[in-house]
């Protein structure tokens, strides 16, 4: 029963600070003021509604254009990121059509890309725009869909391709992000627990929901890598497979709090040819 009326009372708190965010940030979007700022505050109240601890190691990089990218676990994650980190998420096109979720998304100046090829150059322009023009960070989400928060999937390249080449005659700066779940109540939250966070498979989003927010006090362990300019790497196969090891190395640090193997060392800067620079530019 208090479990009950704790996830309704955190509930109506999330639903009551949306409706009163919206008009003050779609105003402020409307007149070019800080709404990035607005954002970041929106989700840091959230995390507290929802009785959420956030842990950060390591800073957001300052660099710009940045992409971060980060293993996946829950729409938790966004909240997490969210309150620290003023930047643009890029998400999957269904996520646009979820009630409620998909609203708040929008509002947030989420971007929105499909598997479709035909639609690959419009998005990578959009991307690029937020990049450049808006000097906004972009944070996506690699592994392509959310896991049950003990393991980091496979990260896959298609999103790297933004950073792949400069952007404006800019190269990109990519910064690798663990998120880790690791105690509720204060206690270790260890195998059993972490479905009430996680949300993968075919779980139902709202009583999932319900459920996490009446479980208790979360703790969430968020580690910041160094970040590293995109041409040290061959290409975004390089690039993301340095990526998937340096947030599967901090994760694992975060879960089980053992020896874990100290994390890439950075790839060595790309040697150019002069020549086909030349080349390519008297072509």
């Amino acid at each position: 029963m208090g479990s009950q009326i704790g996830a309704a009372a955190r509930l109506l708190l999330f639903v009551l600070w949306t409706l009163l965010v919206i008009p003050p940030y779609v105003l402020t979007m409307a007149v070019g003021g800080p709404f990035r700022r607005f954002a970041r505050l929106y989700w840091a109240v959230v995390a507290r509604i929802t009785n959420t601890r956030i842990v950060v190691k390591g800073a957001p990089a300052t660099e710009r254009p940045l992409v971060m990218v980060a293993n996946h676990t829950s729409y938790m994650d966004i909240v997490v990121l969210g309150s620290i980190v003023c930047g643009a998420f890029v998400a999957k096109s269904e996520v646009a059509s979820w009630p409620g979720f998909g609203t708040i998304a929008k509002l947030g100046r989420t971007v929105f890309v499909d598997r479709k090829r035909t639609a690959a150059g419009r998005q990578r322009d959009e991307l690029v725009r937020r990049l450049v023009k808006d000097r906004e960070p972009l944070i996506f989400f690699p592994e392509g869909t959310s896991n049950d928060g003990n393991r980091v999937l496979p990260f896959k390249t298609t999103l790297f391709n933004v950073a792949e080449k400069p952007v404006g005659g800019e190269v990109v700066t990519v910064q690798a992000v663990s998120i880790a779940y690791t105690r509720v109540n204060g206690l270790p939250m260890g195998w059993g627990w972490r479905p009430f966070y996680a949300w993968y498979g075919d779980m139902d989003l709202a009583p999932h929901l319900w459920t996490l927010l009446g479980f208790g006090r979360s703790t969430v362990e968020v580690e910041f890598h160094p970040p590293v300019r995109a041409d040290r790497f061959a290409g975004r196969r390089d690039m993301a497979v340095w990526c998937e090891t340096t947030v599967r190395n901090g994760v694992a640090r975060a879960l089980f709090g053992r020896d874990i193997p100290a994390d890439p060392p950075l790839p060595e800067p790309q040697q150019v040819d002069e020549a086909k620079v030349d080349e390519a530019k008297a072509g």
